[in-house]
């Protein structure tokens, strides 16, 4: 073999090694798991927040979520809400992330109770297959506690929750981090509990709560596949 040959044999070889390794870290990003961050800044105040689906679990009137001013927001002074004031007491309206789903997550929001009589609710919504069934964990500025449901058919069942201050008007930080059948809540970073539940195994989509005449502000939504 000449010296030219081998010069050539070596450049080819040199060529098909980083074409394979560039294909194999294509392939491993495209493996990666999707990871949404959303805040309203772009979006227009007083319209429904883009990228996002309105629903409802329960009964009353249809839901509004709209982006409004809030300059007391850490993220931004653009925060997304329900406003309708509906004092259903079986009313929850769902906000549901689009292009979106996965069976384990970890997902977190910003929130600030701001008003309501029946209730003054934020809540995480997970494994979501359809408005009557999924899993949602919920704090409560009224009661003082921070609960974990799910809702089979409409039907809402807790299986988890501890009582804790969630201070009104005050920008706080709820959690939920679901692995196969383990479910951790958390509040402002600290791990609150944590509890197991197979009801619900496949993947699906993930989102936000209310309930009733709750109104409450969200911002900084957070989203991550962790497999």
């Amino acid at each position: 073999m000449t010296h030219a040959t081998f010069r050539r044999s070596a450049s080819a070889g040199l060529a098909l090694l980083a074409a394979a390794c560039c294909a194999g870290f294509g392939a491993t990003a495209a493996a990666q798991a999707p990871q949404v961050a959303r805040t309203f800044e772009d979006a227009a105040a007083g319209a429904p927040p883009p990228g996002f689906s309105s629903a409802l679990t329960g009964g009353g009137g249809p839901v509004r979520w709209v982006v409004l001013e809030d300059p007391s927001s850490p993220a931004g002074p653009k925060v997304l809400a329900e406003v309708s004031k509906d004092r259903t007491s079986d009313r929850f309206p769902l906000t549901i992330l689009d292009g979106f789903e996965a069976r384990d997550v970890a997902v977190s929001v910003r929130f600030k109770p701001v008003s309501g009589t029946v209730d003054q609710a934020a809540g995480l919504v997970v494994r979501l297959r359809d408005p009557r069934n999924y899993y949602v964990a919920r704090a409560n500025a009224l009661e003082g506690n921070v609960r974990l449901y799910r809702v089979v058919d409409g039907r809402r069942t807790q299986f988890a929750g501890v009582d804790v201050r969630v201070p009104r008007e005050r920008w706080q930080t709820l959690g939920l981090r679901v692995e196969g059948e383990r479910f951790e809540v958390s509040l402002d970073g600290r791990m609150l509990f944590s509890a197991t539940d197979r009801t619900f195994a496949a993947a699906g989509r993930v989102g936000l709560w209310t309930k009733a005449d709750s109104l409450t502000h969200f911002d900084a939504f957070e989203a991550e596949g962790l497999r």
